[in-house]
């Protein structure tokens, strides 16, 4: 397994005083797909935000345990947590574009980085939107408004903008739930093609979808890491039962 990027030791998460995280332990690894699977309200989306801190953001949220990027503890006191997140990306299950121009959405996050010279943004525009497989769709309507584009176009703008500031870990809570088949398709290829430069973890509900692009599957339920293995190990011969219940449509 090549080095891991992520690594969580003992993590509980309490949402006032109810358990949603029970001792997570998991090590994720660097340039690869790791997919978070389980039944709705097993803790998965609740784990991917822990990850960029985003449930600091929730009222009487308790942390417990460690969550470790590259060997930094997140959770120290001393992090910039506006910083942590120019470096993990996250990409929501409905697209949630900008009411502003196509260029303008991709351009956001550089601009609040500094980055204002006309030239050096357009070129971080036009490699975000090529790598994220819609620039020749867009390129000659970047001054349009991006909520002129389709539901697909729109998530793959919204990888676009996650990708303009550089980030190491891209986070995805469903991309493609709300998609069509074809547009799911293309998400699915460029998240692929995207692991050879990011470290990416994806939570789904589609058995079909972890299947088919991640190479590590993490199974929740009730909050608890049930497994957690390579991708084709976890789908053709878990070790535990509740897992191969789950994934052969026994329950969920």
């Amino acid at each position: 397994m090549k080095k891991e990027k992520i690594h969580c030791e003992n993590l509980y998460l309490y949402y006032g005083n109810k358990m949603a995280l029970n001792n997570i332990s998991i090590s994720i690894p660097e340039k690869k797909v790791t997919a978070l699977i389980g039944p709705s309200g097993c803790g998965k989306s609740t784990f991917l935000r822990t990850l960029n801190r985003m449930n600091d953001l929730i009222d009487h949220v308790k942390i417990e345990g460690e969550v470790y990027i590259d060997d930094i503890n997140i959770y120290d006191k001393n992090i910039d947590v506006v910083n942590l997140r120019k470096f993990i990306g996250m990409v929501f299950q409905k697209s949630n574009p900008f009411a502003k121009s196509i260029f303008e959405n991709v351009a956001y996050g550089p601009k609040i980085n500094g980055i204002s010279h006309k030239s050096e943004l357009e070129g971080i525009v036009e490699t975000a939107l090529k790598n994220a497989a819609i620039w020749d769709e867009v390129k000659d309507r970047l001054h349009d408004s991006a909520l002129g584009l389709s539901g697909g176009q729109q998530q793959r703008l919204c990888i676009a903008r996650t990708l303009a500031v550089n980030p190491e870990i891209i986070l995805m809570d469903e991309p493609a739930s709300a998609l069509d088949p074809i547009s799911t398709s293309k998400i699915e290829e460029l998240i692929v093609e995207l692991k050879k430069d990011y470290t990416i973890v994806i939570v789904t509900h589609n058995m079909q979808q972890a299947a088919r692009i991640s190479d590590q599957t993490a199974f929740f339920y009730m909050g608890e890491l049930i497994e957690y293995d390579k991708t084709k190990k976890i789908f053709t011969n878990p070790d535990i039962k509740q897992t191969e219940d789950y994934i052969t449509g026994r329950f969920g």
